[in-house]
């Protein structure tokens, strides 16, 4: 059943992954968790694996739109350690805390997306290259935590970061984005490595794993044919429909707990 259940839900991530740039890990925890039947402890490494997968696929027909290598390798680098020091905080909280602590961050993504689909990003200028950089090391020592922590690509949160505060548009912040979550995916997975180690279900990551690389192959090509406005909405309602469910059952194991 789990193999089953896997597919569906590797494709909403990709589709998701390749029409937002963004996204895909904020709903393959909780998929993976409720869905599928793995640990918390299981699903942070199995989504940065398939996240980071998904998005060297969904990158590549992205890049002849440009990607901002300078913005990627400050945001990128910046990240790594911060990964390492997000997981091993991690291991020292209780699962159910923080699949809670993924659930109130899904609200926060979910409500910004709301809000960014009514209104058109408007990107800020580049500015001097040492504040960029400066920007960019804030920028991904934040997402990097993230991304050890909760396992999460973080890129709700880069592609905003790149427009308004690094100055990139939309098309490049999205490529650029996707290079990112990649570096983070891998930083993430080294650190979270030994939760998969032995583990039972591989074949179920396997199988997500592909649907989701399939998915955002098809999605990324047709990405440019959908109003922006359309994708971050459904997105936004998607996220916080499953936020709400996610919250609601980890509070609940918490408190039974």
């Amino acid at each position: 059943m789990p193999l089953l259940i896997a597919v569906p839900l590797g494709l909403l991530v990709g589709a998701i992954l390749g029409l937002v740039g963004a996204g895909g890990s904020i709903i393959a925890v909780p998929a993976l968790v409720y869905g599928t039947g793995l640990s918390p402890r299981e699903a942070i490494p199995a989504s940065l694996i398939i996240v980071g997968l998904s998005s060297i696929v969904a990158v590549l027909p992205r890049l002849r739109r440009g990607v901002d290598w300078t913005a990627a390798a400050t945001v990128g680098a910046a990240g790594i350690p911060a990964a390492w020091l997000g997981a091993a905080v991690g291991r020292l909280i209780d699962p159910d805390a923080l699949l809670l602590a993924f659930a109130v961050l899904m609200v926060a993504a979910g409500v910004r997306m709301l809000v960014a689909g009514r209104r058109p990003s408007v990107p800020r200028t580049p500015g001097r290259l040492g504040i960029r950089i400066v920007k960019g090391v804030a920028v991904g020592l934040g997402v990097g935590f993230l991304t050890g922590l909760l396992g999460i690509g973080g890129g709700f949160i880069i592609i905003p970061a790149l427009t308004l505060l690094l100055g990139l548009g939309m098309a490049t912040a999205v490529g650029t984005s996707l290079v990112i979550i990649i570096v983070n995916a891998l930083a993430g997975l080294s650190a979270h490595a030994g939760s998969l180690a032995g583990s039972e279900n591989w074949p179920v990551v396997a199988v997500f794993a592909a649907a989701a690389i399939a998915a955002s192959f098809v999605a990324a090509r047709f990405a440019g044919r959908l109003p922006d406005n359309l994708v971050k909405t459904v997105f936004a309602v998607l996220v916080l429909l499953v936020a709400a469910f996610t919250g609601v059952s980890s509070a609940y194991a918490l408190l039974a707990g």
